[in-house]
């Protein structure tokens, strides 16, 4: 069938000037035949057009300008974080002092609360963060939030609780007071619980002595009950042996020897214990060691003969037990018959007294200790201290 094409013979608009003129019968009929000519063509003639594709949920849910999938992030902006503090009244507390920590750092920055209690961070990295909140007199409080890309978190007001009252007594004791309870402890130390055995730390880094101490101990060692039996002992020797063979024999000869030992006991320990040390800042007591090898230990006990520990804690020479000794010396020639007097008996009283310590050393670091049952408790048997050790 061939294709009709109408062509509209007339205008439909109103001439200038003139009425619009009506279509003949045989016009109308025409068209209308060419229509239905038109409504009854196959499709392949007229050209397909592509239609878009119908909007879905998804997509017109999604804003305007919005990024796609795949296309590049913005930029984060900085944001700001503020708040107010507040004390347990509701009043704003001015001065507190507010830390903004941010996730995976542990610090960050500081300020102090205004006037009105606010405080305030700007140019804050979005993400994570924590507001750290403390100030004198009052419990710290910390509040964590997100600030998101270039908007400004508020806190919610933080209230600080006032703290509890808590009062620390903190009690010292001076180094002259530690040396007081060391020496009342060193005057229990007994030899079976009997002899006293007051010249021996077993604490080895044990503090100083002050002067009136060291006069203090050579005072409780003299007068001491057993001091007294002891010198009658020595005294008894004396007279079975027949030494200072001028004081004869018998009670008179016995009590010129007793007051002779007693004499030389009290000299040579307020002068070897308490008047030379003092002068030159020495340690009069021997500090036991208890460690080590045995030759060590013998090695030890023997050196404090002629060294001794000094007040600033260093091992020094012993002047003040060989001062001591040879003027212990020099005054029993007041007293000794006229026999045993002189420098020659002096020095060697002196050679002797050395040895005679040594001797009693070697007995303090391998037996005495085992024979005193009132130690320190905190005396140690073991390891002493660097500065205990010559």
């Amino acid at each position: 069938m061939p294709a009709v094409s109408l062509s509209p013979r007339k205008s439909l608009r109103k001439p200038p000037g003139g009425p619009v003129r009506s279509l003949s019968a045989r016009q109308g009929g025409v068209a209308c035949l060419g229509l239905g000519v038109l409504l009854c063509s196959p499709p392949v003639l007229a050209r397909p057009q592509q239609l878009p594709a119908p909007a879905t949920a998804e997509t017109s849910a999604q804003p305007a300008g919005s990024q796609q999938k795949g296309s590049p992030s913005e930029p984060q902006a900085p944001g700001t974080v503020t708040g107010f503090v507040v004390a347990p009244n509701g009043g704003p507390l001015s001065g507190a002092r507010v830390k903004l920590v941010r996730e995976g750092q542990s610090s960050g920055p500081e300020v102090l609360t205004g006037d009105d209690g606010q405080f305030s961070f700007n140019g804050v990295p979005p993400g994570p963060f924590q507001v750290a909140v403390s100030g004198a007199g009052f419990d710290s409080q910390t509040v964590s939030g997100t600030l998101r890309s270039g908007e400004t978190a508020v806190v919610p007001r933080i209230t600080l609780a006032i703290a509890a009252n808590v009062t620390e007594v903190s009690v010292t004791l001076s180094r002259e007071e530690v040396a007081e309870v060391e020496v009342k402890e060193q005057e229990k130390q007994r030899v079976f619980g009997a002899i006293p055995n007051f010249y021996v730390s077993y604490v080895p880094n044990a503090a100083p002595l002050t002067p009136r101490q060291k006069f203090q101990l050579a005072w409780r060692t003299t007068v001491d009950p057993v001091s007294f039996v002891l010198v009658g002992i020595v005294a008894g020797f004396q007279q079975g042996l027949d030494n200072f063979h001028g004081y004869g024999q018998g009670a008179q000869g016995y009590g010129k020897r007793y007051g002779a030992a007693f004499a030389d006991s009290l000299t040579s320990t307020f002068l070897g214990n308490a008047v030379f040390p003092s002068i030159l800042k020495q340690d009069p007591r021997y500090f036991y060691k208890g460690s080590g090898s045995k030759h060590s230990r013998i090695l030890y006990a023997i050196a404090n003969a002629i060294i001794c520990k000094g007040d600033n804690g260093h091992w020094q020479a012993n002047y003040s037990g060989i001062l001591g000794s040879l003027a212990s010396g020099g005054i029993s020639n007041l007293y000794y018959p006229s026999s045993d007097r002189g420098a020659r008996l002096v020095f060697e009283n002196t050679a002797i007294g050395l040895g005679a310590y040594a001797a009693a050393n070697l007995f303090q670091e391998f037996v005495v200790r085992k024979l005193t049952p009132k130690l320190p408790p905190h005396a140690s048997s073991s390891r002493p201290s660097k500065s205990s050790t010559p």
